[in-house]
């Protein structure tokens, strides 16, 4: 993830761990002391506001995944297709996007009052947005047909389509709602993308649940209002983060909506360049678990849902390692920047120890609590058991390879703080997909291992890619990784 900082105050100019690396008098890192624990004390109140508004964002998919198992399992696994399709292309586009967030902040780290190159910045990455958007709509809007040619049931992929009908659309003011945070995280002000975020969780339960089911005089619009609602909700959180910048005293001197159809292309090549390994980088592992939706597809239908509720889970986890991932970014992009190799060291590892800690403790919980967890999801009904039973055994991998997630996503992170990131893209296509999805194909169709194959494999990958990726940090001396 970019360099993103998340620390805020009532100042019109933010005193924090950022602006006080660029003044050169780092905040929380006194002389003396304990080093390790004020480096711990540092990183975790750097991470913890980014945690929670990633976690809020993660349940607004949990939503949905809980309305359509309410539904039903072939509800629930359509929708589980078309989401996936959807977020392997989303998930690259936000990569182009989220590009402009370093450099808005560079911009301010060099001149605080440097307003024009800020609002530029975010004015590009938005047209990036749109121009990106378009080809995925084209994709989205023939879901069934694409289903089809990957070998998925007629009937299936008939619901998908419908319920992509309604959910497409939410992909624009989604990667604006993304540019946005990142213009009000270089500017340190994360409460606004934490409480919009949490009452974008309760709109999207509130109005799924109506529209779904057809509550407060809606209509009962079944898989399609769901897939409507998110696209309602990310529109009204996109336009209340817009309306924030505007209104705002610390935001609206940028007026970032100013001369908002100029063109700087310039600027949107250079998000473009370096957007795109970021995007890569981020689609290899979306996509990865993608294509394991449709490898369940190819299994059963059973198989479909099952996958769908046992990532659900594994994906909030994954919040918690993916928000330390992005405060190593800036502690050690702080370190990097001062030629302190043991303050980038410190960073590093202190993160790390943070996010795999943290997996480790989910490991048990998955491992001890599987049918608790995955009964969140789906009721403990007849009809519902074989989903329930396959959703288990899933979880179990999936507990097995908590570890390996929290460490990988860590892992780039602090590359990343070095300004490493062609590598880590490298590492994450050959992992993901020659040891992940090689790997899960085979112990599925050839073993017949089935839906656990293709866990396994997504197991190895992730082991694989957090290996390659530590060692890589490990090495970043003899590599030539450190500032000179």
């Amino acid at each position: 993830m970019p360099v993103q900082s998340y620390f805020g105050d009532d100042t019109e100019r933010p005193n924090s761990l950022f602006w006080s690396a660029m003044l050169e008098k780092p905040a929380l890192a006194p002389v003396q002391g304990n080093l390790w624990r004020d480096e711990f004390r540092a990183t975790l109140a750097l991470a913890w506001p980014l945690i929670l508004s990633n976690l809020t964002m993660a349940l607004i998919q949990a939503t949905d995944v809980v309305l359509m198992g309410w539904l039903g399992p072939r509800a629930l696994a359509a929708s589980a297709l078309g989401l996936n399709l959807c977020m392997s292309m989303t998930i690259f586009c936000m990569g182009l996007v989220i590009a402009a967030a370093p450099m808005m902040a560079a911009d301010l780290g060099r001149r605080f009052n440097a307003v024009r190159e800020v609002r530029r910045w975010f004015r590009q990455s938005v047209w990036v947005a749109c121009v990106a958007v378009i080809p995925a709509w084209v994709v989205l809007w023939n879901t069934d047909m694409v289903l089809l040619a990957l070998g998925q049931d007629k009937a299936l992929a008939a619901t998908a389509s419908t319920f992509m009908r309604g959910y497409m659309w939410s992909m624009l003011p989604f990667l604006i709602f993304q540019a946005l945070r990142g213009f009000v995280s270089a500017l340190e002000r994360p409460g606004w993308i934490l409480t919009i975020s949490i009452w974008g969780v309760v709109m999207n339960a509130v109005l799924g649940w109506a529209l779904i089911f057809g509550h407060f005089g809606l209509p009962a619009l079944g898989i399609f209002g769901g897939g409507l609602t998110t696209t309602i909700v990310w529109s009204i959180m996109a336009g209340g983060l817009a309306c924030v910048a505007a209104r705002q005293k610390a935001f609206r001197r940028f007026h970032i909506l100013g001369h908002f159809w100029r063109s700087d292309w310039p600027r949107f090549g250079k998000i473009v360049r370096l957007g795109v390994p970021i995007a890569l980088t981020l689609w290899s592992e979306g996509a990865v678990f993608a294509a394991a939706v449709g490898l369940m597809g190819l299994i059963s239908e059973a198989s479909v849902a099952a996958h769908a509720v046992a990532l659900q889970i594994a994906a909030l986890s994954f919040m918690v390692p993916l928000g330390l991932g992005q405060a190593a970014t800036v502690r050690v992009g702080l370190g990097y920047g001062r030629k302190d190799p043991e303050a980038l060291r410190r960073a590093g590892w202190t993160a790390f120890m943070l996010g795999t800690g943290f997996m480790t403790c989910m490991a048990i919980l998955m491992w001890s609590f599987p049918h608790q967890l995955i009964e969140l999801f789906l009721e403990p009904t007849a009809a519902n058991a074989p989903v329930i039973d396959l959703a288990v055994s899933f979880l179990g991998v999936a507990a097995a390879f908590q570890i390996f997630d929290g460490a990988q996503v860590v892992g780039a992170g602090m590359l990343r703080g070095l300004q490493d990131t062609r590598w880590p893209m490298i590492f994450a296509i050959v992992g993901y997909w020659a040891v992940g999805i090689g790997a899960g194909s085979f112990l599925a169709f050839r073993l017949e291992l089935h839906g656990v194959g293709v866990w396994i494999g997504l197991a190895g990958g992730l082991a694989a890619v957090s290996l390659l990726m530590i060692w890589r940090w490990s090495w970043r001396k003899q590599l030539g990784l450190l500032p000179v």
